[in-house]
């Protein structure tokens, strides 16, 4: 996905539900039907997919990766992320 796809979502505030999915066959980001799903090669131990979700993500919405704060769901498939300003 282009740098700032998304940046229509990067308000200061806002929370995203993210659905992940580790050790897939390569690194990409959807957004359909307000479902934002992020695909990582990376595995998920020791935190390594959640760097690389924030990674895609940010670039995504075109905005630093320092904004994005895990809100919940550390070692869970599916994840929200906060917006902060």
């Amino acid at each position: 996905m282009n740098k700032g796809a998304l940046s229509e979502l990067a308000v200061a505030g806002a929370m995203l539900n993210v659905r992940v999915t580790p050790k897939a066959s390569r690194m990409r980001l959807s957004y359909v039907d307000d479902e934002i799903r992020v695909y990582v090669t990376t595995v998920p131990e020791g935190g390594k997919a959640t760097k690389d979700v924030i990674k895609l993500l940010a670039h995504a919405l075109g905005i630093p990766k320092s904004r994005l704060k895990l809100l919940r769901g550390t070692t869970s498939r599916d994840k929200v992320f906060g917006i902060t300003s």
